[in-house]
């Protein structure tokens, strides 16, 4: 399996997170590899990591001073061995090949786990919609769509949001898609409910992460109620998770954007929330500006001079990082033990260096990966590709339910997994060792394509 590694570093030098999460993986599913020499024999590693298609474009755009801009576009169509590609689309400025391969990769495993006929993919653009006008934001979605409206369809590869993409530019990626294939099917997932959006939808990531803490809990004979959490991230993954939280009992004491974070001792209560939610999703502000609201809160200014983030230092039971991918380091893993915590379930994808994940496997936390933790959002993605093709909406209360249903399954799985090949109650490797073995049976069963 190094030479595997060594193969995948020298052949894409310089991706660093896709060599990351392809190690993390590798590391895992070892004794699977062991009782099945068939798996070997098969190159299933070989080609597993390496995309099935890669598609890489020009979008060119005019900005509303008439300057024309250009950006690069992505899609990484990873793997469709159990079902069409699915995936989200990122806008942001650090979106590269290497972000963009990892989070495809983490897909193909996070989708298997959800007990839906997916495959896995992902896709974006190093545009920066921060703060831009919403002309600007529409001119540059249909040239981007111009481009990936070949290469996606209902029965192929079916986009979603992700971090800088949310109804808004859903809808005119969707808008320009149907203008260019003269066809409305669900060919994008997080759309408004008013034209084949799905109940839950926005609030699927957030809430199944939740449900997931719930469930490590409860198998230990314990709940949320009266536990503090830290929350990073004010986005749509991180408010879903506050509400949840808060709904379960648990008291909330922060949140961050990329300039900073808020710690309020008190609590973030469902009034400060929704403060939250106008801030972050109509006036598109900064969270400095929560303190200005409540002044007992203490806001802290990003350091990128520093080799931790004080966020992950505060006294708490619960940590749930909702930003990014490595935002919790060693150092930070440290002081989150030392604080207290005894669970840690990640709302990104990928927000934990290896150095981090190690410290709390050998600490024996509760630790549950992305893949697991916040396979919500695509699993009610898939939910909704359900709704449309059977054109009707489900009420609110059955898509939740579904939604609970899916992460109590995929819970069980995990530690299943984890279980029968040597490692109980080591979430990640029972993530990876269930997402792996479902899609490389089904990669064998199909022949070598």
């Amino acid at each position: 399996m190094s030479d595997i590694l060594r193969t995948i570093q020298s052949r894409d030098p310089g991706e660093k997170e896709f060599h990351q999460a392809v190690r993390e993986v590798v590391e895992t599913i070892k004794p699977v590899l062991d009782r099945h020499p068939d798996y070997r024999q098969a190159a299933v590693l070989e080609r597993i990591t390496e995309p099935e298609r890669v598609i890489m474009f020009r979008v060119p755009w005019m900005d509303d001073q008439g300057d024309v801009q250009v950006n690069r576009g992505f899609r990484i169509e990873m793997n469709s061995a159990i079902g069409p590609y699915k995936g989200g689309l990122r806008f942001h400025p650090s979106v590269n090949l290497s972000i963009l391969k990892f989070l495809a990769f983490e897909q193909v495993f996070k989708n298997a786990l959800t007990t839906l006929p997916l495959g896995g993919g992902k896709g974006g653009a190093d545009f920066n919609p921060k703060g831009r006008p919403d002309n600007e934001i529409m001119r540059f979605c249909q040239s981007f769509m111009a481009e990936l409206f070949r290469h996606i369809g209902p029965d192929t590869d079916i986009p979603a949001g992700d971090i800088g993409v949310g109804a808004r530019e859903i809808g005119y990626l969707f808008g320009m898609y149907k203008k260019l294939r003269n066809e409305f099917t669900g060919v994008l997932t997080g759309k408004s409910l008013a034209w084949g959006g799905s109940l839950i939808r926005p609030e699927a990531t957030g809430y199944g992460c939740v449900y997931f803490a719930s469930e490590m809990l409860a198998n230990r004979n314990d709940s949320l109620q009266g536990k503090i959490c830290i929350v990073s991230g004010s986005g749509n993954v991180a408010q879903y998770s506050v509400e949840k939280l808060i709904e379960s009992g648990a008291k909330v004491v922060t949140l961050s954007d990329s300039s900073g974070y808020v710690y309020d001792e008190e609590g973030i209560d469902r009034n400060k929330l929704e403060f939250v939610k106008r801030l972050k999703n109509i006036r598109r502000g900064r969270m400095k500006e929560y303190v200005d609201k409540y002044s007992q809160a203490v806001y802290t200014e990003r350091d990128s001079t520093l080799d931790c983030n004080p966020l992950w230092n505060h006294r708490a039971d619960c940590a749930f990082p909702c930003a990014t991918q490595n935002e919790i380091t060693g150092k930070d893993g440290y002081n989150l033990i030392n604080n207290g915590i005894k669970l840690v379930c990640e709302g990104a994808n990928m927000p934990s260096t290896p150095e981090a994940i190690n410290i709390f496997l050998d600490k024996e936390i509760l630790y549950a990966p992305g893949k697991a933790a916040n396979a919500g959002g695509v699993a009610v993605s898939g939910l909704e590709m359900a709704q449309n093709s059977m054109r009707l909406n489900w009420p609110r209360e059955e898509v939740d339910a579904r939604l609970r249903l899916i992460m109590k399954s995929i819970h069980k799985t995990c530690l299943d997994a984890a279980a029968e090949y040597g490692k109980p109650g080591n979430y990640m490797a029972g993530a990876n060792i269930a997402g792996f073995v479902k899609v490389v049976n089904a990669m064998l069963d199909q022949g070598l394509v």
